[in-house]
């Protein structure tokens, strides 16, 4: 450190001693330097303290503990044959602020929820900052933003607004107040680095306000406030290879958690537009290869079948150009564009096709929830164990039977299995280790038939094994299908 100060002064000093020497003042242009007018820095300055700010906005924030039963694993008892899940009750925590007198509080999505399936968590308990505690409801969950919405019961609270962080600007001072690394009500300042931040994460609302103050984990949830004691953002994330605050952290801003919080508040799930399409990024080989511009456009991998973009005659290896008017770039990428106009809206769509322009119309359709997306993808060499949600109905009696689980065939989960995408059955999604992985089935797995019976969905491969049990059958003739092969059969034991 040192070495580098000293040559760092060096270097200095030698810059001076040649314009000293050539009376050359270096690379200033014409016009002479920025000029700023002192008067023009007082409303914006630094305060004295931040002292009186931060002894109103205190009290508004708040604690958030949980706690959350999760499956870790399996035991098998090989004298009864049963299988038991093996939980462990994990605890964590977060922030959040207080945004009405009687007890509505936002935080973000992740502090509430647990488990791998990102279900909600068994309890949620809020302390204030005076001390009190108060076992909260969750009111509603989103998340695509990750933003949440939790409410006590109580009366006469401390409550601060939102306000949209557009009217603030790169620069402006910023706090927060949260309890970062389980430290209550920890005070933090610092400056908007950037606003509407594009950090890669894709989809709607990859927009982050920037800042360097001090952000760690335990703040997740809390509020960051502009000098006017407004709620700018929710402090969500950080980018640390350490995994701890390097002075480059995130807030979601106001405006794009406003609309989601009164959805939430109302009971519904917030709306937002789907072109139901594959993409990814025109890379600079796949501009080269294609003639076009790099950083331009987004190639279309995929349609799903009957959704907007299949409507509107898009195809696959399209590449779309323009959005409504937007310029598609990966600072203002195809999913957010689409993701924020409002479903039912008729846009126009430029693209290119076979290297020629063309120009189409859709109509934005509205995005399906998370779990049916996340279902559309499917990849069979994914480890997958059973967790809580499995343990009730057709799931029950199936993985009573044969200890495996499975959820229907879509056309997207057919053409990823290489299968065509029209095929009825439904696919193994977790073999487990009772008879059906002994009798060789594996996750990918299509079954199309019970004892020659198809099979369409759950329900059907549900209701084909209890009607072998009441026929006193021991065992079941599953219609097997895998990538390029025949359709092969394999005999499963019923288990007791």
């Amino acid at each position: 450190m040192r070495y580098a100060y000293g040559v760092t002064a060096l270097l200095l000093l030698s810059g001076s001693a040649y314009a000293l020497s050539t009376g050359d003042a270096g690379p200033v242009t014409a016009q002479g330097p920025v000029a700023i007018a002192q008067s023009s820095l007082a409303p914006r300055g630094a305060p004295a303290s931040f002292a009186d700010l931060v002894e109103r906005l205190q009290p508004a924030v708040v604690n958030i503990a949980t706690k959350q039963k999760v499956q870790v694993a399996t035991s098998f008892n090989p004298f009864t044959g049963e299988r038991r899940p093996v939980t462990q009750e994990q605890q964590s925590g977060g922030s959040g602020f207080i945004i009405s007198a009687d007890g509505y509080i936002v935080t973000n999505n992740h502090v509430i929820a647990g488990g791998p399936a990102g279900e909600a968590v068994d309890t949620v308990t809020v302390t204030l900052f005076d001390g009190k505690e108060y076992t909260a409801k969750i009111v509603g969950r989103d998340p695509t933003s990750d933003v949440a919405l939790i409410k006590i019961d109580a009366t006469s609270l401390p409550y601060v607004e939102m306000e949209s962080s557009q009217k603030n600007r790169v620069g402006d001072w910023v706090i927060a107040i949260g309890n970062p690394l389980g430290l209550n009500s920890s005070v933090t300042a610092g400056i908007i680095s950037a606003l509407q931040r594009n950090i890669g994460a894709g989809g709607a609302y990859d927009r982050f306000i920037q800042t360097d103050t001090a952000i760690n984990p335990g703040n997740s949830g809390g509020p960051l406030f502009n000098l006017q004691g407004k709620v700018i953002g929710i402090n969500n994330r950080l980018i640390s290879p350490v995994g701890a605050n390097i002075g480059v952290g995130f807030a979601i801003p106001a405006e794009e958690a406003l609309p989601v919080i009164e959805s939430l508040r109302k009971g519904v799930r917030p709306e937002r537009g789907y072109l139901g399409i594959g993409i990814q990024q025109v890379g600079p080989d796949m501009a080269d290869a294609l003639g076009i511009d790099k950083n331009r456009g987004e190639f279309v991998t995929r349609t799903v079948p009957g959704e907007a973009a299949d409507k509107a005659g898009l195809k696959e290896g399209d590449i779309v150009l323009k959005v409504n008017g937007q310029d598609v770039t990966p600072d203002n990428t195809l999913s957010y564009i689409v993701a924020n106009i409002k479903p039912g809206t008729n846009i126009p769509l430029e693209i290119l096709r076979e290297g020629k322009p063309m120009r189409l119309n859709a109509t934005v359709g509205t995005r399906p929830p998370e779990e049916k997306l996340a279902q559309s993808t499917f990849d069979p060499d994914e480890n997958k164990d059973f967790d809580n949600g499995g343990d009730n109905g057709d799931a029950k009696i199936i993985r009573d039977a044969m200890g495996a689980s499975v959820i229907p065939l879509s056309p997207d989960i057919a053409r990823q299995l290489g299968m065509d995408a029209n095929m009825k059955g439904v696919v193994i999604d977790i073999p487990g280790t009772g008879s059906a992985a002994q009798a060789g089935i594996r996750r990918g797995d299509v079954i199309v038939s019970v004892n020659y019976r198809g099979v369409a969905s759950p329900a059907q491969f549900a209701s084909a094994i209890g009607d072998a049990k009441k026929a006193g059958r021991s065992a079941v003739l599953l219609g097997v299908k895998r990538r390029g092969a025949p359709t092969q059969y394999a005999t499963v034991r019923l288990e007791d």
